[in-house]
């Protein structure tokens, strides 16, 4: 019900915090009655911003110090082969188990990239755990914001669901017993700047492909990171496009080709840190174009970080090769997607067919993370896989891309 013409009425409003507050009085009716209105300071937005500035959050690190990193100086056996059978081939092609519990899902980019809403990863059933799987495999990438009740041993759990768990030879993990296959990431205002160290393209990997049974549906959950603003994204890179990027005559040559997969640069950098090597290097030759047992989809398996040399062709064409997909991953921004943390955010991915990469400059804030990896089948390559974007193309009666760079056109901007 709307006040009375003669009534005195109570009215909120802001006003600058330099001012002193103090009740004014309006005319409201022809009664010459005074309405006293509250006045409440608002802090200036313009005192507040600081460009390319953000705040550190207070420090609550603390509760997580039993997750700090940890350099055993122990020596582990040569990895063997494990049996893997793929969850993703049990999960429903519509995904409806996990999508149907959900709030909403949404896509960040056509090619990769998608975010659901409404789901504790804690509390999946078999069911939607299947249909992660698959769901992981078809979009490279899955983002689930504030998973606060999503712990080590829950999200262990969830890896172990997926394959046997991988232990890094070199980067740090956790110091209770029982916790090896958990990698600790652990940056702070004290850390090493490591920008001059690599150049950016190189940064871009898929995690430990020099293995014989490299991962799949790796786990990444953020502790603690900068707010909003301060940096530490991370963007992963899809495989299937940048096979799908190739003319035709370029899939079929590199699909007649292998790559070396070497640890030993990753084992160098380690010792000359003062830090241990926990388990020797190896390396492994993989195919160069490899089919994702889930979605029957081609994708390139390189990555700058480990592939030294393309097997069987001369030196010059092996660095020709390697420079021009490193190009291709590091510059195809259609291929891309970033993902600004939160904390307690999980981010999974599906090793086998997705690039990433880490940014600097977000100092002075802290980053914490813990990452569990499960163990996926060997690489391999069939004649039988198909192209991503050709089966979307002939699914939505989209033209096949025409891939002849000869053409004229003009260009987005």
């Amino acid at each position: 019900m709307a006040p009375h013409a003669e009534e005195a009425v109570s009215i909120d409003y802001y006003t600058r915090p330099a001012e002193v507050t103090k009740p004014v009085t309006r005319r409201v009716s022809s009664t010459q009655q005074s309405a006293t209105e509250l006045v409440k300071p608002r802090p200036r937005l313009s005192d507040r911003y600081e460009p390319g500035r953000v705040e550190p959050l207070s420090d609550e690190d603390d509760v997580y110090d039993h997750l700090r990193p940890y350099f055993p100086d122990v020596h582990w056996e040569a990895l063997k082969e494990t049996p893997y059978e793929d969850k993703g081939l049990l999960g429903d092609p519509r995904f409806r188990d996990l999508l149907d519990a959900a709030d909403e899902v949404f896509d960040y980019v056509p090619k990769i990239g998608t975010e659901i809403t409404g789901i504790k990863l804690s509390q999946l059933t078999d069911a939607q755990k299947n249909d992660l799987a698959r769901l992981i495999a078809t979009r490279g990438v899955v983002f689930f914001r504030n998973q606060d009740d999503f712990d080590v041993e829950a999200q262990r759990e969830l890896g172990r669901y997926f394959g046997t768990l991988h232990r890094h030879a070199t980067t740090s993990m956790l110091q209770k017993a029982g916790l090896e296959d958990v990698h600790v990431i652990y940056t702070t205002d004290q850390s090493l700047d490591q920008r001059a160290l690599f150049t950016p393209t190189y940064l871009w990997h898929s995690d430990v492909t020099y293995e014989v049974q490299p991962p799949s549906y790796t786990s990444l959950k953020v502790l603690n990171g900068p707010p909003r603003g301060g940096g530490s994204d991370t963007l992963w890179c899809s495989q299937y496009a940048i096979y799908d990027i190739l003319s035709r005559p370029m899939q079929k040559y590199l699909e007649s080709l292998t790559a070396l997969h070497s640890a030993d640069e990753q084992a160098a950098g380690s010792r000359a840190a003062g830090r241990p090597v926990r388990r020797d290097p190896v390396t492994t030759e993989h195919p160069l174009i490899r089919v994702n047992p889930v979605t029957g989809w081609k994708s390139v398996f390189f990555n700058p970080g480990f592939v030294t040399k393309i097997v069987g062709v001369p030196k010059a064409e092996s660095d020709a090769i390697i420079r021009y997909l490193t190009e291709l991953i590091a510059t195809t921004q259609e291929a891309h997607v970033r993902f600004q943390w939160g904390k307690h955010d999980v981010a999974i991915w599906d090793n086998r067919c997705t690039n990433h990469t880490a940014t600097y400059g977000f100092l002075p804030h802290r980053r914490h993370a813990v990452r569990v990896t499960p163990t996926a089948e060997k690489p391999y390559f069939s004649r039988e896989g198909r192209s991503q974007e050709e089966e979307y193309n002939k699914k939505w009666d989209l033209p096949q891309t025409n891939k002849n760079g000869a053409r004229r056109s003009n260009y987005n901007d």
